[in-house]
């Protein structure tokens, strides 16, 4: 610690011999089918592909294109809301956790859950998670998790080129800027990401894959997701911050521009819903304010006001090789969506 800086910096136990014997895990992305298209994102320990693939199966049987905003954001909300409650039974560091990865993503699955969800009532939260090992339709149980505290400092990036190569990147050290202190004669930020353990049970009585352990990684909610047709083409690519409200953010896009025929840049800055397996749902003013608000409430919902929910970045594939990207038009000040063109 710098003496000048004036913080009082308590020491750790971060050795060189913990830096040396780190290694990447190169992790086999998840999949799933959504339309007939091929839907690719982060595995475990992110949780982002799991969950937003299981949500997206459970919308599979569902026509969104010509559903009513009221029908459309409900089915939205009890996917979410049925997805998070499987993502905190089942998902933690696969290192250290039996995580049914497989099973999570299989629509034999989302279908027994699916049938949960009726069109003129509410599913109550927190919901008791299903088994993927051992699918039962309609099964509820009483072993029920609340989603737990998650940072929403993180930063997202979409990029492609003119040959097609397409990057979906986010990057998370937890607070704005990591922890604040840097490594001297180094020159990186010191992580955070810790906070992202349960360092207790949301439910004692249900077993937490996400608790701390030496060598452990935690749980995170890094949705970075790039879409292909049947040729393996990609169609979109997306990704956004915001803790665990990312993957509530990259279901909503992808659902807006896949299913409502939304211009990308539409399905960005269209206000947005979250639900996390919580009693309340997170609104948006644009959603807060709006009629459809009291009609999702005559059966059931309950909102609560959130005033920014995510900052989703994206590139899509256009007719002739072309990419159009798009960015937040107001969300954190607006986001960046640009050309660059290398001068060398």
């Amino acid at each position: 610690m710098d003496p000048d800086s004036g913080r009082k910096a308590r020491p750790g136990d971060l050795s060189m011999k913990d830096l040396r014997d780190y290694e990447v895990k190169r992790r086999t992305p998840t999949k799933t089918s959504y339309r007939g298209l091929g839907v690719y994102s982060m595995a475990p320990s992110s949780s982002g592909g799991t969950t937003v693939g299981e949500a997206l199966n459970i919308l599979e049987r569902t026509d969104l294109s010509n559903a009513s905003q009221k029908r459309y954001l409900h089915r939205y909300i009890e996917a979410s809301r049925v997805a998070f409650a499987d993502r905190g039974r089942w998902v933690g560091d696969p290192a250290f956790e039996d995580v049914p990865k497989k099973q999570l993503l299989s629509q034999r699955f989302a279908d027994s859950r699916e049938c949960l969800i009726k069109d003129d009532a509410v599913l109550k939260s927190p919901l008791a998670p299903g088994d993927p090992r051992r699918p039962v339709p309609c099964a509820s149980g009483d072993k029920a998790a609340p989603t737990t505290y998650e940072g929403e400092n993180t930063t997202h990036l979409t990029v492609a080129d003119k040959w097609g190569n397409v990057v979906a990147y986010t990057l998370t050290i937890e607070q704005t800027g990591g922890s604040g202190i840097t490594v001297p004669g180094r020159g990186f930020l010191l992580n955070n990401e810790l906070t992202d353990f349960s360092f207790a049970p949301a439910n004692p009585a249900v077993h937490d894959p996400n608790l701390p352990g030496p060598g452990k990684r935690p749980r995170s909610s890094l949705s970075p997701t790039i879409v292909l047709d049947g040729r393996d083409r990609p169609v979109v690519a997306l990704g956004s911050p915001g803790g665990a409200t990312i993957i509530t953010t990259v279901l909503q896009t992808l659902t807006g521009f896949l299913d409502r025929g939304m211009p990308l840049v539409d399905a960005i800055a269209a206000p947005r819903a979250s639900q996390r397996n919580a009693a309340q749902t997170e609104l948006e003013p644009g959603l807060w304010d709006s009629e459809v608000r009291r009609d999702l409430e005559a059966i059931g919902h309950s909102f609560k006001r959130n005033p920014e929910i995510g900052a989703a970045t994206g590139v899509q594939r256009l007719p002739g090789g072309q990419w159009l990207a798009a960015a937040e038009k107001e969300r954190r000040g607006g986001g960046s969506a640009m050309v660059v063109r290398p001068r060398s």
